[in-house]
């Protein structure tokens, strides 16, 4: 239930975002929805620190503040901005499924930069067979916008996974509500800063469907999410929770059909399977484990110190 329920949460929200994107610009946009879920994260992480000696909810040390740092500039900032910006170009469902790359991507940097990372011809094929998925869906024959967009969120999924690896070499006792709280805040201020840069101080129209996105997406997708996620990571453990990445695309393209008007087109739902195709070649021999092995169910609850970071339909959870 809370597995379809996260979903239906992740894959809804690119129809807040394509709705908010149609009277707002979009990198403001994204501060502003990060505005207010950091501060209500802030709110919360300051609470539990007066109330329990044992919460450091802050960052102390250098390398508490490297990692906000990181996550708050690349994660939340640069990310955040390449995504809504590409998504003005491109439809829910292909939003959704550019973004599922991610877990693809990661690895890549992971091998350069991380000790003991290695790859075997199989992970090699699923690498590329998962950009030949890109490839088909940002359809680059037809020259238009969809190109345009499908590549901002091609560079948003390698920014992402490169500010994962080096956070993965960061070692923090900085619990994950405080880590989540803190990139948020200082996402907000790259996104604003960024925004300004941009276009100034525009004049914006905040219009009821704006207003009811902005939200939807600050407070049921960044912190209701959240929550859900940690909750089934200690129900049902991080392998079984994480292929909600490869359901958020349906839910998204459903979504963006039914809600939206958005056309559902071969060469999305052809890009998705190959490189749902292709996430398997790579991750074939950690799949044949999970089949094989005892289910053994995460108890990591969002204090955790083990490092792990999620990013689904481009929003960011980060388990310390």
């Amino acid at each position: 239930m809370l597995f379809a329920l996260l979903a239906v949460i992740w894959g809804s929200s690119f129809v807040a975002i394509e709705t908010g994107l149609r009277t707002l610009p979009p990198v403001l946009f994204a501060a502003l929805r990060y505005d207010i879920a950091g501060a209500l994260l802030l709110v919360a992480v300051a609470v539990l620190g007066r109330r329990r000696d044992d919460f450091q909810w802050r960052p102390v040390t250098r390398t508490d503040w490297t990692l906000v740092g990181i996550g708050g500039v690349f994660m939340f900032g640069l990310y955040l901005a390449l995504v809504f910006t590409g998504q003005r170009y491109v439809t829910s469902g292909v939003g959704a499924v550019v973004l599922s790359l991610k877990p693809v991507v990661t690895p890549l940097f992971a091998l350069a930069l991380l000790p003991n990372e290695r790859f075997d011809a199989l992970e090699v094929a699923g690498v590329l067979l998962a950009l030949v998925g890109v490839v088909v869906v940002a359809d680059p024959t037809s020259l238009g916008g969809s190109t345009v967009g499908v590549g901002l969120l091609f560079v948003a999924a390698t920014v992402f996974a490169l500010a994962s690896v080096l956070t993965q070499r960061l070692r923090t006792t900085l619990p994950a509500l405080s880590q989540q709280a803190w990139m948020m805040a200082v996402g907000a201020l790259v996104l604003h800063a960024t925004s300004a840069a941009l276009r100034g101080w525009p004049s914006v129209s905040f219009t009821q469907p704006a207003l009811v996105s902005l939200a939807y997406l600050a407070v049921v997708v960044s912190i209701v999410g959240y929550f859900i996620y940690f909750d089934l990571l200690e129900g049902i453990g991080a392998n079984e929770a994480n292929l909600v990445n490869y359901v958020v695309p349906v839910v998204a393209t459903l979504f963006g059909a039914l809600l939206l008007g958005e056309p559902i087109t071969d060469a999305t739902i052809t890009g998705f399977l190959v490189i749902v195709a292709g996430f398997v070649l790579l991750k074939w021999a950690a799949l044949k484990r999970g089949v094989v092995a005892a289910r053994r169910p995460s108890r990591s609850l969002p204090g955790a110190t083990s490092s792990e970071t999620v990013v689904v339909s481009g929003n960011v959870y980060y388990r310390g």
